[in-house]
This record gives structure tokens, sequence and C-alpha cells, in this order.
């Protein structure tokens, strides 16, 4: 896939406007939209149809960025994220990996339920991509549910997405066929015990 699609100025402007985009993630194709914006990630619940009480996996692009979500992490916690999502080659680095975390309620923004559904954790994952993490850092942190209503199957390609969402989102990136799976999930827990969710 060709990373220059995350640089492409029309997505940009149109995730800065808060709106809806199904794009390649660096794993499938996700329909994104700006985790801070309340009526953004509604949105996105309608138009997939995702059931109410699932929260939904953000992109972001600097670990500091957790921060945005009242995440506190234990020191054991930073040494695990550092293994998923900074160890420097593709050969010891495990799978695109989305990481729950607790977050507390953020006063600032009046509460998060939101994005955690009554849950009180949320989802990361920082992509190995130096080209989307730029798109990240540039557009602040996305939720990326995949491309598809709840229950169907993901989509492989910008016609399988069209089908789904027609023109109830404003943007669709085509990346091309993908043939990724989803991420690997796992819970991680503040004295750094790790639960796998989904390999």
């Amino acid at each position: 896939m060709n990373e220059n699609i995350w640089s492409d100025k029309n997505l940009i402007k149109v995730l800065n406007k808060n709106g809806v985009v199904v794009m390649p993630t660096d794993t499938i194709y996700g329909i994104t939209g700006k985790a801070l914006k309340r009526h953004t990630v509604e949105r996105i619940y309608d138009v997939k149809k995702r059931a109410p009480e699932k929260p939904c996996i953000i992109l972001i692009g600097d670990i500091n960025e957790l921060g945005k979500f009242s995440v506190v992490l234990s020191e054991k916690q930073k040494k695990i994220l550092k293994k998923y999502w900074f160890t420097p080659s593709e050969v010891e680095r495990p799978r695109a990996t989305s990481i729950i975390l607790d977050c507390k309620e953020n006063l600032v923004n009046n509460s998060l339920e939101y994005l955690h559904r009554g849950t009180k954790t949320l989802a990361f994952r920082l992509p190995s991509s130096q080209a989307l993490r730029n798109l990240l850092l540039e557009v602040g942190p996305l939720v990326a549910p995949s491309a598809n209503p709840e229950a169907r199957l993901p989509s492989k390609n910008i016609k399988e997405a069209k089908k789904y969402f027609n023109n109830s989102v404003d943007l669709y990136i085509d990346g091309g066929e993908l043939k990724s799976k989803a991420s690997k999930l796992i819970k991680l827990n503040n004295d750094g015990s790790i639960i796998v969710l989904r390999e």
C-alpha cells in the first residue's frame, strides 16, 4: 500500500472538519473520525449500526496522546507498551496490537462515557507506520472501527465499503485491496499483567 495516502490534503481537511472517512488503517479499512468529538463518534456508531455498548479502538500518533483520555500509565505498563509499540525491528515487533487501558473520568471533558460506553476502559493502538502516525499527530486521535456494518464482514476494498455505506460517509480513501486481519487485542492491567482478548 502506498503510504502517501495518509498525507492526502483532502483527507486531512475532512478529518479536521470532524468528518467521517473510510480509509486504510495499519491493519484493515476503518471508518474513522476524531475521537475527541462526541458528535463524530456518535455518527460513526449510527452509520456502522454498531452496538452502543461496544467501545471503538482509538488510533494515536504518540504515546503522550493517552493523557487526553485520562489514562495514567504505571511504570510496568510503560515497559510493556514499549515491547508492543516501539520494538524497532519488524522481525521482533509483535503484529499490530490494540491495548485496552483503564481510563479515569475526565473532568475537563465532563465525561468520556461516549467513548468508553460505560466500561471505564479504552483500547488504543500506536501504528508502526510513521506516515499514519504523522496524520494522527496532525488531526488528533481517531476512532477506527472496521469498515463494515455490525455483524458483516470487514471491507477488503473501497468497492465493498461503498456498498455498505454509500453516501453516509464524507470521504473514501482507496488503499487498494487489504488482506490483513484485525489487530491483536490485549488488556493491560496496572500491575503489568496481560489478558489476551483477540489473537
